[in-house]
Protein backbone atom coordinates (compact mmCIF):
# COMPACT_ATOMS: atom_id res chain seq x y z
CA UNK A 1 0.00 0.00 0.00
CA UNK A 2 1.51 3.28 -1.01
CA UNK A 3 0.95 6.16 1.12
CA UNK A 4 2.09 10.05 1.16
CA UNK A 5 4.90 10.68 3.53
CA UNK A 6 3.89 13.68 4.38
CA UNK A 7 0.14 11.93 5.80
CA UNK A 8 2.86 9.84 7.76
CA UNK A 9 4.41 13.17 8.84
CA UNK A 10 1.09 14.16 10.29
CA UNK A 11 0.29 10.82 11.93
CA UNK A 12 3.32 11.01 13.57
CA UNK A 13 3.07 14.51 14.87
CA UNK A 14 -0.63 13.25 16.02
CA UNK A 15 0.96 10.80 17.77
CA UNK A 16 3.76 12.66 19.53
CA UNK A 17 1.55 15.72 20.60
CA UNK A 18 -1.33 12.60 22.10
CA UNK A 19 1.69 11.08 23.88
CA UNK A 20 2.74 14.27 25.31
CA UNK A 21 -0.73 15.33 26.51
CA UNK A 22 -0.89 11.88 28.30
CA UNK A 23 2.50 12.93 30.09
CA UNK A 24 0.88 16.01 30.88
CA UNK A 25 -2.47 15.22 32.19
CA UNK A 26 -0.93 12.41 34.34
CA UNK A 27 1.83 14.25 35.91
CA UNK A 28 -1.00 17.29 36.32
CA UNK A 29 -3.20 14.27 38.00
CA UNK A 30 -0.43 13.94 40.23
CA UNK A 31 0.00 16.95 41.08
CA UNK A 32 -3.66 17.23 41.97
CA UNK A 33 -3.50 14.17 44.35
CA UNK A 34 -0.45 15.60 46.03
CA UNK A 35 -2.76 18.96 46.86
CA UNK A 36 -5.29 16.98 48.41
CA UNK A 37 -8.13 17.37 45.38
CA UNK A 38 -9.02 14.16 44.73
CA UNK A 39 -11.85 14.97 42.22
CA UNK A 40 -9.34 16.59 39.97
CA UNK A 41 -7.14 14.34 40.60
CA UNK A 42 -9.26 11.66 39.14
CA UNK A 43 -10.60 13.84 36.32
CA UNK A 44 -7.17 15.12 35.14
CA UNK A 45 -6.00 10.85 35.27
CA UNK A 46 -9.71 10.51 33.04
CA UNK A 47 -8.25 12.37 30.26
CA UNK A 48 -4.67 11.34 30.49
CA UNK A 49 -6.53 7.62 29.26
CA UNK A 50 -8.45 9.46 26.44
CA UNK A 51 -4.97 10.57 25.09
CA UNK A 52 -3.53 7.27 25.73
CA UNK A 53 -6.54 6.04 23.84
CA UNK A 54 -6.02 8.35 20.83
CA UNK A 55 -2.30 7.63 20.79
CA UNK A 56 -3.20 3.89 20.42
CA UNK A 57 -5.16 4.71 17.49
CA UNK A 58 -2.92 6.43 15.80
CA UNK A 59 -0.28 3.76 16.80
CA UNK A 60 -2.70 1.07 14.74
CA UNK A 61 -2.95 3.36 11.78
CA UNK A 62 0.79 4.00 11.19
CA UNK A 63 0.98 0.06 11.82
CA UNK A 64 -1.10 -0.65 9.29
CA UNK A 65 0.70 1.53 7.14
CA UNK A 66 3.45 -0.45 7.35
CA UNK A 67 5.45 2.17 9.78
CA UNK A 68 6.39 1.33 13.71
CA UNK A 69 5.42 3.69 15.93
CA UNK A 70 7.46 7.12 16.84
CA UNK A 71 6.59 9.57 18.86
CA UNK A 72 9.67 12.55 18.69
CA UNK A 73 10.90 14.17 22.14
CA UNK A 74 7.96 15.35 24.33
CA UNK A 75 8.10 18.95 25.68
CA UNK A 76 7.71 19.12 29.62
CA UNK A 77 4.67 18.52 31.00
CA UNK A 78 2.70 22.26 31.66
CA UNK A 79 2.18 22.28 35.81
CA UNK A 80 0.84 25.78 37.51
CA UNK A 81 0.93 26.47 40.88
CA UNK A 82 -2.87 26.01 40.69
CA UNK A 83 -5.86 24.91 39.08
CA UNK A 84 -6.59 27.62 37.30
CA UNK A 85 -2.70 27.38 35.62
CA UNK A 86 -3.53 23.62 34.94
CA UNK A 87 -6.81 24.62 33.29
CA UNK A 88 -5.15 27.46 30.93
CA UNK A 89 -2.28 24.97 29.77
CA UNK A 90 -4.34 22.31 29.53
CA UNK A 91 -6.80 24.32 26.97
CA UNK A 92 -3.76 25.89 25.33
CA UNK A 93 -2.98 21.91 24.87
CA UNK A 94 -5.72 21.07 23.14
CA UNK A 95 -6.23 24.04 20.99
CA UNK A 96 -2.95 22.96 19.01
CA UNK A 97 -4.95 19.71 18.80
CA UNK A 98 -7.37 20.91 17.09
CA UNK A 99 -5.32 23.28 14.88
CA UNK A 100 -3.01 20.28 14.29
CA UNK A 101 -6.06 17.55 13.42
CA UNK A 102 -7.84 20.03 11.14
CA UNK A 103 -4.24 20.46 9.36
CA UNK A 104 -3.55 16.75 9.22
CA UNK A 105 -7.23 15.88 8.12
CA UNK A 106 -7.33 18.27 5.59
CA UNK A 107 -4.06 17.14 4.11
CA UNK A 108 -5.00 13.55 3.98
CA UNK A 109 -8.23 14.72 2.56
CA UNK A 110 -6.16 16.01 -0.41
CA UNK A 111 -4.52 12.83 -0.98
CA UNK A 112 -7.91 10.92 -0.87
CA UNK A 113 -6.69 8.80 2.24
CA UNK A 114 -10.76 8.39 3.55
CA UNK A 115 -9.06 5.81 6.21
CA UNK A 116 -6.56 8.44 7.55
CA UNK A 117 -9.21 11.27 7.30
CA UNK A 118 -11.55 9.29 9.07
CA UNK A 119 -9.58 8.62 11.71
CA UNK A 120 -8.12 12.55 12.05
CA UNK A 121 -11.46 13.71 11.99
CA UNK A 122 -12.77 11.29 14.58
CA UNK A 123 -10.45 12.48 17.25
CA UNK A 124 -10.46 16.09 16.43
CA UNK A 125 -14.08 16.23 17.33
CA UNK A 126 -12.70 14.63 20.74
CA UNK A 127 -10.48 17.35 21.28
CA UNK A 128 -12.95 20.05 20.45
CA UNK A 129 -14.74 18.29 23.12
CA UNK A 130 -12.11 18.57 25.36
CA UNK A 131 -11.79 22.00 24.27
CA UNK A 132 -15.23 22.98 25.63
CA UNK A 133 -15.07 20.65 28.91
CA UNK A 134 -12.19 22.83 30.05
CA UNK A 135 -14.32 26.49 29.17
CA UNK A 136 -17.11 24.53 31.32
CA UNK A 137 -14.84 23.64 33.92
CA UNK A 138 -13.63 27.24 34.10
CA UNK A 139 -16.80 29.09 34.04
CA UNK A 140 -18.26 26.39 37.14
CA UNK A 141 -14.78 27.71 38.81
CA UNK A 142 -15.33 31.20 38.25
CA UNK A 143 -19.48 30.59 39.08
CA UNK A 144 -18.46 29.10 42.73
CA UNK A 145 -15.72 31.33 43.54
Amino acid sequence: MHVDPRTLGWLSRALTHEMSALQQYLAQSVLARLWGDTALAAKLRHEALEEMEHAERLMERLILLGVAPSAGNLPPARLGRGVDDLLAADRQLELDAVRLYQEAAAHARRMRDGDSVALLEAILEEERAHVQELDDMQTQRVQHG
